[in-house]
């Protein structure tokens, strides 16, 4: 279960870190903080390589610090912000430090397993952690929750589909819950078949037919394998056991997900496709706030449709429920492996399709040992990015219609 507190009234100020603010969740993040600098002053932000915006940001928020994890765009960074008061560090250690700062809040959005570290320096402080990266909770779930548990954190999804959920579950009678539905737009390729995947480009693979997100997000979504993640992520956050979350393909993205309970009553949460709601939910928890999102008209949404999705076509649905059902590391190996493919395919190194080859590969060839501890995460995370990487190498220059 998610453990809630709550040590800040509606209009407090409430200091604030983003983690990752130059990808697309940090900078709907940057948005809605900017809006309202008094109430949300902040205190860190963290960027991989784009130094440039990150500058811009720290400046325009006037933050107490601003690091870049890639060591090489330190000197830049200094560059850009000499004269400013702004402090600067570089380094992955430098991005764990900025999440052990002293904000109420967190925005956890560096994409992949590479936020897990700092997504946990955050919770060990107590912090109000809102995250984005479900790869963290994927690769680590038991050890994230019990952090959480003992250290009294607030986790807050900002997906918008565990958000939805979040809206809507009832905490105090989680008995009474059936069933979790979360929805999915189908992705690019929703009415596609195998021979025009097989053939899918980068370009085609990346352009969401509903929401904006980063490239690897978006792959994820061309394949689905960003609904088994989130699959998996709702198990762990709201403790629901697996063959009680279901999938359903709803391409108007209206509906974010549902909440069915023993009575038949199904509650959902429903709204526009912009990141910036669920964002501003956990921004503003336990109060709302205003944001620029338009609002949803159902008269002009007008008619909104469900299906099954499709396993034969997209297989990443089973290899997820395969790993959870497996425990122990299969599903760290099973979000290493994806990183590893995902970027291979974005590289224009292998073709779409190759993408779960190599994750079926490697989750079915590694042993799913338990992980008792984040060193334990580690190893399995490194060894399943190692057996992934080999794979892609043995898919060769094959990449058809990719390059």
């Amino acid at each position: 279960m998610v453990v809630t507190t709550t040590n800040a009234g509606a209009g407090d100020p409430r200091r604030v870190t983003i983690l990752g603010s130059t990808g697309s969740v940090g900078t709907q993040t940057v948005d809605l903080v900017s809006r309202d600098p008094e109430r949300f002053p902040v205190e860190a932000l963290t960027a991989n390589r784009n130094v440039a915006l990150l500058a811009d940001q720290a400046k325009r928020l006037n933050a107490r610090l601003a690091v870049v994890a890639d060591p090489a765009g330190h000197a830049e960074l200094k560059e850009r912000l000499a004269g400013t008061g702004i402090e600067t560090a570089a380094g992955p250690q430098a991005v764990v430090e900025a999440a052990q700062r002293p904000a109420d809040w967190v925005m956890a959005a560096i994409v992949g397993a590479a936020g897990l570290e700092p997504t946990l320096a955050a919770v060990r402080r107590g912090a109000i952690v809102a995250f984005a990266n479900k790869e963290v909770l994927v690769c680590a779930g038991d050890l994230m929750m019990e952090e959480v548990r003992a250290h009294g954190a607030t986790l807050l999804p900002v997906d918008s589909e565990h958000s939805a959920i979040y809206q809507v579950f009832d905490f105090e009678r989680s008995g009474t819950v059936a069933r979790l539905i979360l929805t999915a737009s189908g992705g690019p390729f929703r009415t596609k078949d195998r021979a025009f995947m097989a053939s899918a480009t980068r370009e085609q693979a990346v352009a969401h037919p509903t929401w904006d997100m980063g490239a690897k997000i978006s792959v994820d979504s061309a394949t689905m394998m960003n609904k088994g993640l989130e699959l998996i992520e709702a198990h762990f956050l709201f403790g629901i056991p697996e063959e009680r979350i279901d999938v359903l393909i709803h391409p108007q993205s209206v509906i974010h997900s549902l909440v069915e309970y023993v009575d038949g009553s199904v509650l959902a949460q429903l709204g526009t496709p912009d990141m910036r709601t669920p964002i501003a939910y956990a921004l503003g928890w336990p109060s709302r706030i205003a944001t620029p999102a338009e609002r949803l008209d159902l008269t002009k949404a007008a008619t909104l449709t469900f299906e099954a999705p499709d396993p034969v076509r997209f297989p990443a649905l089973r290899l997820a429920r395969a790993a959870l059902q497996s425990g122990g590391g299969a599903p760290t190996i099973l979000s290493a492996a994806n990183e590893v493919a995902v970027q291979a395919f974005l590289d224009r190194r292998i073709g779409f399709l190759d993408i779960e080859s190599v994750v079926e590969g490697t989750l079915t060839a590694l042993p799913h040992r338990p992980l008792r501890d984040l060193a334990a995460v580690r190893e399995a995370d490194a060894e399943a990015r190692r057996d992934a990487a080999a794979r892609v190498l043995a898919c060769g220059a094959t990449a058809v219609g990719n390059r």
